[in-house]
């Protein structure tokens, strides 16, 4: 892949475009309300776009498209698809009490229908999940330039390209705020889409070219991988659907640990209804609606455009697997080399692991499928320069090995159902060894910790799309590759905005200073945006460890179980009973911490069930209910709870909205039904 100097001006001008107007719009940002809130007076249009692009960042564009490439395929689109219905729900039923109530934050109207105590839970345990979404997301656009970079010939450290994309969100929004926010947004937004779809476009071109093997998932249940070759004269579409057909099923198996059908029903409408409904960084646009019906208006948009993200980004990221799944590989063997070090470590009579001291490059192409070789090297830029081309060749520093610490009671395992396919040889010999560490464990009455392998490095399915299929010298690599750092950078920025606005609205004013004045507010806010950004950067890094989560997607979603069950039983709940007295809100979010919290250590610790997250967030959502019901029998207000209109704001509803909602969730029945085990009989 080439980077020329056409591509370097088009990615250089865009960048500079959106700054530039982000900071041009947002200039007389002087009030709490202009700073925090854009004043009030988004319209539907900015709204829609500025939904999008704070959603769709490197979660999606990195993270789904890396689950794409693995068995779920199509069905990850679920959190796009079930996203366009959540949304309208959102537009008349949630919106009109919280613009009724004029609040900026949304744990500000904890306060208002419970009290200030269940305000402060919600805003620190906010600000704390925003802090690994922020690293997150950093981390997952940091990997995309560096997978790009590496197929350029460069390097790139994930922490030089974590400090870059951390510097521009902090630029335009410690100076702007919201608005400048939403005016990048309405840019790279609108980008994004056009991105995606030069993407998809290019991908099917070389895949329906290719002449050698491509690579497909057999068994979305085992995850078993073959490979196929067709005639030239065979079309994209044809080679696609005969290659990915299995992974256009939007049902996957009920024991499935990213997405089982059965979260359908419950689990993921969860984080769909916190995330569109209550989630700060997203509400903060829809708060700052010029009225009602501009705010409907604006979600409902955003819905009709969810319905086209799977297309342009779940689509690609099945085809990269097919065309480049060696290449996924290969760069699994970085990750899994500290696991199987550890392996080694822990099991050194094993005969599928040696360690080998700076192997030459015909040694490293040369190793035998099945073994495994730890390519130790003196020193990190000597291991940066050997050419690790074998997912059987693992590359450590002499440090890096020496370093390395291991419990006794550790079970070696696996999150990538195509491990077992991929190193069948270490499969057999870790689950008789596994089982003698459990039964060990079990004896010395101790719970086991595990290590986690990959197969395939799935989160790097963009980045080969990017440097892999797109014409060079077109300015299209350039144009492309700043819609996707200006995406990353819009998700990123919106959560600095929201994270600001949470600390200096729900900590700072309500608790440290109430009396401070609007231009200590909003130099506070600004202060807080150079702050998280800091604690984004350094964070980024640590977040490539293979032994946290296979998916940087699963790691955004899964950590928001900690909150987002708890928050959405309590506003929901608050709204439907009238009479919950605000003890039942308090109790209602503590109870989802410690009973998702206790789940996850359960099963991450061996010493109960290990619960797939989105059935963990059903179960919270459940018992907070549960809870709440029972405290409000014995302790109900005396009279029911009046949401009193304090904002001036126009709140007449959309007739159209409503109208344009029912057709996007029709549409969106329909989808389901198409890509279902019916439709797909058909």
């Amino acid at each position: 892949m080439v980077f020329s100097l056409l591509d370097i001006a088009v990615f250089l001008g865009f960048i500079a475009a959106v700054i530039t107007i982000g900071l041009w719009k947002s200039r007389h940002e002087k009030t709490s309300e202009d700073y925090f809130l854009a004043g009030r007076g988004l319209k539907w249009w900015l709204i829609g776009f500025s939904l999008i692009a704070a959603n769709i960042s490197s979660e999606q564009l990195v993270g789904m498209s890396g689950n794409a490439a693995s068995h779920v395929g199509l069905a990850i689109a679920s959190y796009e698809w079930m996203a366009a219905i959540t949304l309208v729900v959102v537009a008349f039923a949630f919106l009109p009490y919280f613009l009724r109530a004029g609040i900026y934050t949304m744990p500000e109207f904890l306060e208002v229908r419970y009290n200030a105590a269940s305000r402060t839970i919600m805003a620190v345990a906010t600000l704390f999940i925003y802090m690994v979404l922020l690293g997150s997301v950093t981390y997952s656009g940091a990997l995309t330039v560096n997978t790009m970079a590496n197929k350029m010939g460069y390097d790139v450290p994930i922490a030089t390209a974590a400090l870059v994309i951390g510097l521009i969100a902090m630029i335009y929004v410690a100076a702007g705020g919201l608005k400048a926010c939403a005016w990048a947004d309405l840019i790279q937004g609108s980008a994004l889409i056009v991105g995606g779809a030069v993407v998809m476009i290019y991908a099917f071109k070389k895949l329906g070219a290719a002449t050698d093997e491509l690579a497909f998932i057999e068994n979305v249940k085992t995850g078993a991988v073959g490979v196929k070759t067709f005639a030239q004269d065979t079309g994209a579409i044809d080679r696609f659907w005969e290659l990915n057909k299995v992974r256009m099923n939007m049902f996957l198996p009920a024991d499935d640990k990213v997405l089982p059908w059965t979260a359908l029903l419950l689990g993921l409408w969860i984080p769909n209804f916190y995330y569109w409904g209550l989630n700060q960084y997203i509400t903060q646009r829809t708060l700052a609606s010029e009225s009602l019906a501009e705010g409907q208006k604006g979600i409902v948009f955003s819905a009709f455009m969810k319905l086209l993200i799977p297309f342009v980004v779940v689509i690609p990221g099945i085809i990269a697997f097919n065309l480049f799944s060696k290449d996924m590989q290969d760069q699994s063997a970085v990750d899994n080399a500290a696991v199987i070090a550890k392996y080694q470590m822990a099991n050194p009579s094993t005969k599928l692991v040696q360690i080998v001291q700076s192997p030459s490059e015909e040694a490293i192409a040369s190793w035998p499928q099945g073994r495994f070789m730890l390519a130790v090297y003196p020193d990190d830029a000597s291991m940066k320069a050997a050419k690790t081309t074998n997912p059987f060749a693992l590359p450590l520093t002499q440090t890096q090995l020496a370093e390395l610490q291991l419990d006794k009671y550790t079970v070696f395992e696996s999150d990538d159902k195509s491990w077992k396919a991929a190193f069948p040889e270490l499969a057999k010999e870790l689950e008789a060894y596994n089982q003698s560490v459990t039964d060990a464990a079990k004896t010395a009455g101790v719970s086991v910790t595990s290590a986690k392998f990959i197969a395939y490095k799935y989160d790097t399915a963009l980045g080969q799309l990017l440097s892999s299929v797109l014409p060079q010298r077109t300015g299209l690599v350039g144009f492309v590759l700043a819609a996707l750092l200006g995406a990353i950078v819009s998700s990123l920025a919106a959560m600095l905005n929201a994270a600001s606005t949470i600390f200096t609205m729900d900590i700072f004013k309500k608790y440290i200073s109430p009396q401070a004045g609007q231009k200590a507010v909003v130099l506070l806010g600004r202060i807080c945006v150079v702050v998280f950004s800091v604690i984004a950067v350094l964070l980024a890094p640590r977040l490539g460890n293979p032994n946290i989560r296979n998916s940087i997607f699963t790691i955004i979603q899964e950590s928001q179980g900690l909150i987002s069950p708890g928050i959405l039983a309590v506003f929901v709940f608050g709204l439907i009973v009238r009479k919950a007295p605000p003890i039942a809100g308090v109790v209602g979010l503590l109870t989802n911490i410690v009973a998702y919290g206790g789940m996850y250590l359960m099963g991450r610790y061996k010493i109960g069930p290990d619960i797939q997250f989105l059935n963990r967030m059903a179960i919270c959502l459940a018992l907070c209910m549960v809870v709440m019901a029972v405290i409000t029998v014995l302790k109900p207000l005396p009279e029911p709870i009046e949401f009193k209109q304090v904002s001036k704001l126009n709140l007449r509803s959309s007739s159209g909205a409503k109208i344009a909602g029912i057709v996007v969730v029709i549409i969106t029945l329909a989808l389901y039904f198409l890509f279902s085990p019916i439709g797909l009989a058909k």
